[in-house]
């Protein structure tokens, strides 16, 4: 099986709180924990896309990403807006997680499924400050997506919605579209953003919201094994 759960925002110190996007957010990390240890097992992938941790430096982060590295299932996680911790591939593949592989700019494959993906940014006009950032993470999508043939079975990892406000699709759907992808999630919404989300198909690609408040903090089924090629 393959689940997906986003924007865990866990905070080992319990310094930080995310109520002002509803009560909803009441003992979230205990509620995570929770579902994720009833529904998961331990041959499952889990998909985590972006918004891992408050922490400002990996030696902080490490403390939280041993809780989910303990946790049923394998993990790739991915990089959101707020994971000021993220740092090399190297240095976060040197903590030695046993569970959890760190995607950016490459791919992950479980049982023949294809993990890609990227970050991606705000819908952004050519003349904004942003529109550097939004045109390098359409390229490191790219990275990640051709380092897959394109015959093989893939889901693609974004943090930001492939959308805009409008919910019109941007260049990261027609990446996706371009590239024959089937299934995407993506997370980053909260709260009174709920009103964006986008799901189900677009030009042929299943999208899915995974923000964890968005699911009730239940991970979500995206594969099962009758999915599998």
């Amino acid at each position: 099986m393959i689940y997906s759960i986003s924007d865990l925002h866990l905070d080992y110190t319990k310094a930080k709180t995310m109520e002002l996007f509803g009560n909803n957010w009441d003992n979230y990390e205990e509620r995570i924990f929770s579902n994720w240890s009833d529904i998961v097992k331990e041959d499952d992938l889990v998909l985590v896309s972006g918004d891992i941790s408050w922490a400002m430096n990996l030696k902080e982060a490490y403390y939280d990403l041993i809780r989910i590295d303990k946790l049923p299932g394998k993990k790739i996680l991915l990089k959101g807006n707020h994971d000021y911790w993220w740092d090399s591939l190297n240095k976060n593949n040197s903590l030695d997680l046993k569970s959890i592989f760190f995607l950016q700019n490459n791919h992950f494959n479980f049982q023949g499924v294809y993990i890609v993906g990227t970050r991606g940014w705000e819908n952004l006009a050519e003349d904004s400050e942003g529109y550097k950032i939004f045109r390098r993470e359409l390229l490191r999508l790219k990275l990640s997506l051709d380092s897959v043939p394109k015959d093989k079975q893939r889901i693609c990892m974004l943090h930001y919605p492939p959308f805009n406000k409008e919910k019109e699709p941007n260049d990261f759907h027609y990446v996706l579209k371009e590239y024959g992808i089937k299934k995407c999630i993506y997370g980053h919404l909260h709260g009174p953003g709920l009103v964006n989300v986008v799901e189900g198909f677009v030009d042929g690609v299943e999208y899915y919201c995974t923000s964890s408040d968005y699911l009730n903090f239940k991970p979500i089924q995206i594969m099962d094994e009758f999915d599998f090629k």
